[in-house]
């Protein structure tokens, strides 16, 4: 005997298509604005896309052009500034162990120092940033493919549901399936804020360190 075939999984797959639709490619006006604004299609951010950093829109010290040694050739720079933008450091832990770099400076080294590890903090942001914004595009990317896949799949549920002849069974299979895919689409969906938010927060971490540099500096 052939199991009944769920209707509340094949009332949903229009719903599940148009509802992804709207939040990957269209939507309000406001939205359609604020995402144009914002940056290219698989941009689904509404903050705007800053792919780099520029140091000189944070930074009022010295040139890092100027600099004749870089930030890793000091090693103890080097390990501040890999530990407080480490993706596993908390952000009281980060300004911490820079103020302890900060304070236990002497004058006549603070302003070439903190420059370097102003320099090195900056590059290892910029540089978790750039990855956080490639898997935000990323992501993007492979929901709208997704979405794809599930027209695709509604086609053919459709067009199943619509011949006669069909095996129930492959309808209900299909219908499954259908179900799982749109469900996975939600799941993804539902985490795009808060990885549209990662470059940002990076940068306002980067940013409070900075003030704590800044406080030091002649």
């Amino acid at each position: 005997m052939r199991r009944p075939i769920p209707t509340s999984r094949l009332a949903v797959p229009l719903l599940v298509v148009t509802f992804g639709a709207g939040l990957l490619l269209s939507g309000s006006p406001r939205v359609e604005a604020q995402r144009a604004a914002a940056g290219p299609p698989d941009w689904p951010c509404v903050q705007r896309l800053i792919p780099e950093l520029a140091w000189g829109t944070i930074w009022t010290g010295p040139s890092l052009d100027e600099l004749e040694k870089r930030w890793w050739e000091d090693e103890e720079v080097g390990r501040v500034a890999r530990f407080a933008t480490a993706r596993d450091t908390p952000n009281a832990q980060a300004l911490e162990r820079v103020r302890g770099f900060v304070a236990s400076l002497d004058d006549d080294e603070a302003e070439r120092r903190l420059t370097l590890l102003f320099a090195g903090l900056f590059e290892l942001t910029d540089r978790q940033r750039g990855r956080a914004i490639d898997a935000v595009r990323q992501s993007a990317r492979a929901q709208v493919a997704r979405l794809d896949t599930i027209s695709a799949m509604v086609d053919e549920l459709e067009a199943l549901r619509a011949d006669e002849g069909a095996d129930p069974e492959d309808i209900e299979r299909l219908s499954e399936a259908l179900f799982w895919e749109q469900r996975t689409f939600q799941m993804r969906q539902q985490t795009l804020p808060a990885m549209c938010e990662q470059p940002y927060l990076l940068e306002e971490t980067l940013g409070l360190m900075v003030r704590v540099i800044m406080e030091r500096m002649p």
